[in-house]
Order: C-alpha cells, then structure tokens, then sequence
C-alpha cells in the first residue's frame, strides 16, 4: 500500500495535487440479482476486479474496498491489487452505512474522497479522471460526472463534508449532501454512460454482457 506523506495547507492554495483517496462500495447484499453480484464476470474478469482496476489507472493515493456479506469472495477476485478492505459490521447496512464505513478508515491527511458503488460494471477510468479533474481545478467542494445531462457515480467530495457524512443525512444519504449544497457542486459531462448503468437485476447483467467480448458467468 502506498503511505501518504504528511501535507499542510489547502491543496488548491498551495499547488499541490489533491490528495485523493477511492471507497468501493461493495457491501450490498445482491438480493434483487439472486447471487453475488459483483463476483460474476464481465469481459472475462470478475465486476469487482474491472472496477478496482478502472480506478487504479487514476491518480489515487488509496483504494478502500468495503465489504460486507460476499466479503471473502471479493478478497480472493481482488487478490495481487493494491487495496484495502474495510468490513461492515452490519450485514443489514444500506449505502449510507459503507459511505461512513470508509470514510472512518481514511488516513490523515487526505483531501478528499471519491465514492465508487461497485454495481456501476461499466464505469470506465476516463469518466473518473475528469471528475478527478474538475475537483483538482479547485472550483468546488464536490464534483459528479453527468451523462446526457443525468448525473450518475462516482461523486468526488471534499473532506471538509467528512462530519456530515458521518453524522447526517440518515434518511437520504449522498443525495441529502448533493441537496445540502447545490452551488458548492460542479457537474463534470463525460462521454461515458457507465456512470448512470448500474446492475441490480439479471436483465441488466445479460444487457451489459452482450457489449463486452470474453466468457462471463
């Protein structure tokens, strides 16, 4: 794993690079698809591996995989990565619950952190570095990546949101923060639908997996 080195000041004032840590949400519990979701295959690799992999072609400092149910089946798919898990103690946990998960297990210092949910298979990592971009340009304390005009995942939000999203928005989770602040958000457009198409159902499976060659399961 790579250790951050100790930093003052804003990044944005300083010149610095933000210092960037990603949460993979992949404690979900997959009932609505009948078997563990993000261990099936796309493109011949397991979701769960193409997603970390995505992330780690950005300028990143840490991935954070939270786990949940399915935990030991997404550590042996992500075997030979560098990454770390993070387990949530509550099997019946919504998204909220992983979101404070991670964040807890963040490293000082960081500057922010970007939210992944792990159901979005075809996320691609040119739609994660322009959110990244957009954040490091210093115009907003958060940045969503848009498509058609629709926002979708991963959300990038600064630290200094890190109390709110562990103490607050209980019944609406990232979207109270998103409601919270509108004009401290910058909407990034990509030309990447793989921030809207999540899986939950395996309607949706077949669908993304007549796009991608390779065996898939």
């Amino acid at each position: 794993d790579r250790r951050p080195t100790p930093r003052h000041g804003s990044p944005h004032a300083t010149g610095e690079a933000a210092m960037i840590h990603a949460v993979v949400l992949a404690a979900g519990r997959s009932q609505r698809m009948g078997t563990p979701k993000l261990l099936l295959t796309l493109g011949g690799q397991p979701i769960i591996a193409r997603i970390v992999d995505q992330l780690q072609k950005c300028p990143l400092d840490g991935v954070w995989v939270v786990v949940g149910h399915d935990g030991e089946g997404i550590r042996r798919a992500l075997a030979g990565r560098i990454v770390r898990f993070v387990t949530n103690p509550d099997p019946q946990g919504d998204m909220l619950s992983s979101v404070r998960c991670g964040v807890r297990a963040l490293p000082d210092p960081w500057d922010a952190v970007l939210i992944v949910p792990a159901d979005h298979p075809t996320l691609s990592a040119v739609g994660v570095l322009s959110v990244i971009r957009a954040f490091a340009a210093g115009r907003c304390g958060m940045a969503v990546p848009t498509y058609r005009g629709r926002r979708g995942h991963p959300l990038l939000a600064a630290r200094r949101y890190r109390e709110e999203m562990l103490e607050r928005h209980e019944a609406t989770g990232l979207r109270g923060l998103l409601q919270a602040h509108p004009t401290e958000i910058v909407e990034v457009e990509v030309d990447d639908p793989g921030v809207l198409e999540d899986m939950d159902l395996p309607e949706d499976y077949a669908r993304i997996c007549r796009r991608f060659p390779g065996p898939s399961t």
